[in-house]
């Protein structure tokens, strides 16, 4: 699959993708970006470059009343791990339903802004191993310096919650491996270890 994006008399990104010979095109709206993004599933990874609104910060925006139902992604990749080895797919656009996706993150690299504020008073932020399929995600977790994790992770009743500094790996395909300053990932979908 090969694109490329060119800008039109308005200033708007035309996107000119080649998939298996097919020419397809998409042009971003006055108020929309497109941003690469890896989101994951149990038994996917998606690569590809999300559309949101110009306003939108990508980081947090599955945790927002904005998130959309489907994630519109242009130029995607599609890892699937389902029995065998793995099988890569190309789109180019994608819809990836919100609820699938575990796992989520800016693709490196990232200049958005964090979700926190370093100065928080009582907060602890500790490294954790998180288990998402075939993925594991090594990073830093923040949570009451109060309570502990177990007892955080037991009474947090949030659908995202975020990872930061983290090393992304996945022990079947070595060449996944990379480094990104967050991730949302659903707590009640994947495994911790400390």
């Amino acid at each position: 699959m090969k694109y490329n994006g060119n800008m039109d008399l308005k200033g708007r990104v035309l996107y000119n993708i080649d998939v298996d010979g097919e020419l397809h095109m998409y042009t971003l709206a006055s108020d929309e970006k497109a941003t690469l993004v890896q989101a994951y599933t149990h038994n996917i990874l998606v690569r590809g470059e999300a559309v949101t609104k110009d306003n939108a910060k990508v980081n947090v925006w599955l945790r927002t009343d904005g998130a959309p139902n489907y994630i519109h992604l242009l130029n995607a990749q599609v890892l699937i791990f389902w029995g065998g080895p793995p099988k890569l797919l190309s789109y180019a656009e994608f819809f990836l339903p919100t609820l699938d996706v575990v796992g989520f993150h800016v693709a490196p690299p990232s200049n958005e802004a964090l979700d926190y504020d370093p100065n928080e008073k009582n907060r602890a932020m500790d490294p954790v191993s998180v288990l998402l399929g075939m993925f594991l995600f090594k990073g830093k977790i923040r949570y009451s310096a109060q309570t502990g994790l177990g007892a955080s992770l037991d009474v947090a009743r949030t659908t995202w919650m975020s990872l930061y500094e983290v090393d992304v790996s996945n022990p079947t395909m070595p060449q996944l491996a990379m480094h990104v300053p967050m991730l949302l990932m659903r707590p009640t979908q994947v495994s911790f270890g400390v």
